[in-house]
């Protein structure tokens, strides 16, 4: 009798992942072993507040990473499913058959400043519900108004909204498939109810035929396709399952799964996903919530902040090097380390922040340390921020991305959340998706992460180094709302509870 809780030993499962910068696959078998991966670059154009893509690129893309992973199998009949995550927001228009009619709309794409104040007066109800109160203007709803107001194509009576992943899903499976409410959410789906909002959406002027059908990630959509195998190298008839947005894929990757367990993801800006039980709704409007696995609900938010100030600050130089002159160095001066231009999204919404620096920084390697602490600090405040509107937050903590290749900057932000950290071995979102992609076989994606997931490396917080930057930490809190970047009430959670942590070591 097969058991329903453990994965075929002999089967392959496919990550997919598009980026911004690339499209990769990797091959995972049920113990978690990555038996091959590849990635093809992809291009974009930017040109002041817009970021466009080809959305043909995702596919050719992805198409051959696909091709050289699967031709490194010793049995590509092996390949038993896949699942597909991409960028949060992206979205295009294309007609019934999947022919792209306008280009791929980024992630951080802001040219929908106006119709975002529309989205929001007409949805604050809807918005509020859904625990997130308003949406930002990169977000995709407001991008589809820009489009439907400014390109041609839109009003074709085929021209359909699609989702990064839609594009691939249904060049995989030959046909139109559902869309996964991951990648809905910022289009406006209504995840509690499970709909499309529908008077909003007319009081928009946004067409009802012009919506996909939407599923809960993990659902099956179909089965790879004859002419889809040809061009990827996937086995025809491989289950196509319905995935999620980068920032959840790379949270199952790491196996942060239980109730109260946070991922936190540091590449150029800083990304967190947690686990609660409850939808947690927010009155600042910076955390938003996915539908996870089973009843649970994803909370998370996507910081302005993080890794990508340093290639703006020091670009060129040799991040090694700096890392272990800054440590030798050793300053208490420490930098806001804001990187988007469009200001601060998450702990605070704040679109006329600027960075600046505390203390006086001793040389170029005391100005680089004062950025790895600066990043530490944003993180520290966002756990600040979900404690304070009453997300979950004291379970097991992850970190991923591609900073964590720094064993000193992994101690430090550990050292200043005064928490354990854990560095999972193969953490990355093209992973979370070939877990994700195991549950077809009908294991649920707990279970599939418990046996794919290696939990990798533990860092322990040295209580002494806790003790010295809860200072830094709390001058930081009080440079930000001196600013008047923080609210009020906030502030004095964050105060209090840097003195608690401090009051109870």
């Amino acid at each position: 009798m097969t058991d329903p809780h453990r994965l075929p030993p002999d089967a392959v499962w496919l990550g997919l992942d598009l980026g911004t910068q690339s499209a990769r696959c990797v091959a995972v078998d049920s113990a978690g072993t990555v038996l091959a991966a590849a990635s093809r670059p992809l291009t974009s154009h930017r040109d002041g507040n817009r970021h466009e893509q080809d959305p043909e690129q995702w596919w050719t893309a992805l198409a051959a990473a696909c091709r050289e992973a699967t031709s490194a199998l010793d049995d590509p009949a092996r390949v038993r499913g896949l699942a597909l995550d991409a960028t949060s927001g992206t979205i295009l228009l294309s007609d019934t058959h999947g022919t792209p009619l306008t280009p791929g709309l980024m992630y951080d794409d802001g040219r929908a400043a106006d119709q975002a104040e529309r989205v929001n007066a007409a949805g604050a109800e809807v918005w509020s519900e859904l625990g997130y109160r308003s949406m930002q203007l990169s977000w995709a709803l407001p991008k589809l108004l820009w489009l439907l107001e400014h390109e041609p194509a839109a009003a074709r009576p085929d021209a359909r909204l699609l989702h990064q992943p839609d594009l691939v899903t249904r060049r995989l499976a030959g046909r139109q498939v559902p869309s996964d409410a991951s990648h809905a959410l910022k289009s406006g789906y209504h995840l509690v109810d499970e709909r499309w909002p529908a008077p909003e959406f007319t009081e928009l002027g946004v067409p009802a035929q012009l919506l996909p059908d939407v599923v809960r990630p993990g659902a099956v959509l179909g089965a790879v396709c004859a002419a889809a195998a040809a061009a990827t190298g996937i086995p025809e008839g491989t289950a196509i399952v319905a995935g999620m947005t980068d920032g959840c894929a790379a949270q199952i990757g790491a196996g942060a799964l239980a109730p109260g367990a946070w991922n936190s993801v540091l590449g150029t800006t800083l990304v967190l996903k947690g686990v609660s039980p409850h939808l947690v709704r927010d009155p600042g409007g910076v955390v938003y919530c996915h539908r996870g696995p089973g009843s649970t609900w994803l909370p998370g938010g996507a910081s302005g902040s993080g890794a990508g100030v340093l290639a703006r600050e020091f670009p060129g130089a040799d991040l090694a090097r700096l890392t272990a002159a800054g440590a030798a160095v050793d300053d208490d001066a420490v930098a806001y380390p804001l990187v988007s231009s469009g200001g601060e999204r998450f702990p605070f919404r704040a679109i006329d922040a600027e960075p600046f620096v505390l203390g006086r920084p001793r040389g170029e390697a005391g100005l680089f340390h004062a950025y790895l602490l600066g990043v530490a600090c944003v993180e520290r405040l966002c756990f600040d921020y979900l404690d304070h509107i009453g997300a979950p937050v004291e379970g097991p903590l992850t970190f991923t991305g591609g900073a964590t290749r720094n064993p000193y900057w992994n101690q430090l932000r550990a050292d200043v959340l005064g928490r354990p950290v854990h560095l999972p071995a193969q953490a990355e979102s093209a992973v979370g998706m070939a877990v994700l992609a195991a549950t077809s076989s009908g294991v649920p994606v707990r279970d599939a992460a418990a046996a794919m997931v290696r939990t990798g490396t533990e860092i322990a917080p040295d209580p002494a180094r806790t003790a010295r930057w809860l200072p830094v930490h709390i001058g930081f809190v009080d440079a930000l709302a001196d600013r008047g970047l923080l609210p009020p009430d906030f502030a004095a959670h964050a105060r209090s509870r840097a003195h608690r942590s401090a009051t109870h070591r």
